[in-house]
């Protein structure tokens, strides 16, 4: 089971075996470790990867699943 935790005001940790990263090319390749950490704030320099620059620019998100909002996954 793969499970992608949002981490607070800063990356998804994604947890599990089963998962592959496909690059725009529809290229897969394997993350070095177990976890990894996706970026969400946009600066890293190891995207898709967190390089921890989170921290250093003050990224600040909305973390909370907000029940009842209508988004829907992505198809």
């Amino acid at each position: 089971m793969t499970t992608i935790r949002v981490r607070q005001n800063g990356p998804l940790l994604v947890e599990g075996e089963d998962v592959t990263v496909v690059d725009w090319n529809g290229n897969p390749y394997q993350p070095a470790k177990r976890p990894f950490a996706l970026c969400r704030c946009g600066g890293s320099t190891t995207k898709p990867f967190c390089d921890g620059t989170h921290s250093k620019i003050g990224f600040a998100a909305a973390e909370a699943a907000v029940a009842g909002s209508g988004d829907k996954p992505a198809t």
